[in-house]
């Protein structure tokens, strides 16, 4: 009885103990990372749907707002109006045709909101006014993907209105630079625009470059995870049988 007292006393319960969290720890995450994997294939997939669906009119702007405008994201839609060309600006912008800026314009539309578009991606060292000047003038049908506001500015660099240099297609900050009021809480990155004669100057915006990309890591982190959970049982039972 003796003996087997000493042993009892003897094992390493708190490295037991340590190993046993560590394992549930790790398992918890791995499930998750899964979870997050499935998520993540049904937005892709919705996504996907969504780009190469017919387009829709533009939903109202309280759909727009707040944390349901990321159920619209990657939405086709059709816009109508006149575009505002002395109001353009350019956001820096890094794509499959180089780095350069993306030509953003607001549109009045038919209803009396104004929606900005990002007409296309220009070259480096293109001016403002040469950009603003391609847009077509009267009544113009923009087609292309809804997307989200993106406030203050990239992850490295914030936006500078004072300055006119811009970095992330926000919204209300390019509105309030340009004074042109409110504006719908999103933007469009046209695939198309129907209009009349384009205007034979100015630099012409390359649309649909929108990047519809998302990278998908969560198997990896899975499968790190619950090897981390299998590594952490094996210590955990060798620890207990050598005791």
């Amino acid at each position: 009885m003796t003996r087997i007292e000493n042993k009892a006393a003897r094992r390493p319960f708190g490295l037991a103990a340590l190993l046993l969290v560590a394992m549930v720890a790790f398992a918890a995450l791995g499930v998750w990372q899964v979870q997050r994997m499935h998520w993540k294939h049904a937005l892709i997939a919705r996504v996907e749907a969504r780009v190469h669906a017919a387009p829709v009119a533009l939903p109202a702007g309280a759909r727009l707002a707040g944390t349901g405008a990321g159920e619209l994201e990657y939405l086709r839609v059709r816009a109508s109006g006149v575009y505002q060309a002395r109001a353009t600006a350019l956001v820096r912008a890094a794509t499959e045709l180089g780095t350069g800026y993306w030509t953003m314009t607001p549109l009045r539309l038919e209803d009396g909101r104004t929606l900005w578009i990002n007409r296309g991606f220009v070259p480096e060292g293109t001016a403002v006014s040469a950009a603003a000047a391609s847009a077509p003038e009267g009544c113009v049908t923009v087609v292309g993907l809804l997307r989200r506001s993106e406030p203050a500015g990239s992850l490295l660099q914030s936006n500078r209105p004072q300055d006119d240099r811009w970095y992330s297609r926000d919204v209300a900050a390019l509105a309030a630079a340009r004074g042109v009021g409110a504006v719908v809480p999103a933007f469009v990155d046209a695939q198309a625009e129907q209009a009349g004669p384009a205007r034979s100057t100015g630099a012409r915006p390359v649309p649909g470059l929108t990047q519809v990309r998302f990278p998908d890591s969560h198997l990896t982190y899975a499968l790190t995870w619950l090897a981390m959970a299998l590594l952490s049982a094996v210590g955990l039972a060798f620890v207990w049988r050598r005791a």
